[in-house]
């Protein structure tokens, strides 16, 4: 069974940086995808950024030129760099991975979710 596994949160003031990793872990045929979301308080959950396996990534209009997202294909690993945050960037951020699998001789994509790393900026 795949995991995902988040770090990289915490308490940083405004302005700063961090720059979360979410590792995939366990037996799969392919990775496809891997993606962000973040749910602030009282808000729904939203799209930050994904990349694909080949590198091509997509980031929320919004949040353009202070967030970045890699991928390392060898790690399973995505990473997200956040740069000039502000009390706005404030929530908890999911890592979601969409799968390539062979289950039974069926071919499915399934989408896994991580718990969650709490990101909390300061004024």
């Amino acid at each position: 069974q795949v995991q995902l596994m988040e770090s990289g949160g915490g308490l940083v003031q405004a302005g700063g940086s961090l720059r979360l990793s979410c590792a995939a872990s366990g037996r799969m045929f392919r990775l496809n995808r891997m993606g962000w979301y973040r749910q602030a308080p009282g808000k729904q959950r939203e799209l930050v950024a994904s990349i694909t396996s080949g590198s091509t990534a997509t980031v929320s209009d919004s949040l353009k030129g202070r967030l970045t997202i890699s991928i390392d294909n060898t790690k399973n690993t995505a990473y997200l760099q956040m740069d000039s945050l502000n009390a706005e960037d404030t929530a908890v951020y999911y890592c979601n991975a969409a799968i390539f699998d062979i289950h039974n001789m069926i071919p499915r994509v399934v989408e896994i979710w991580g718990q969650g790393t709490r990101v909390t900026v300061s004024s």
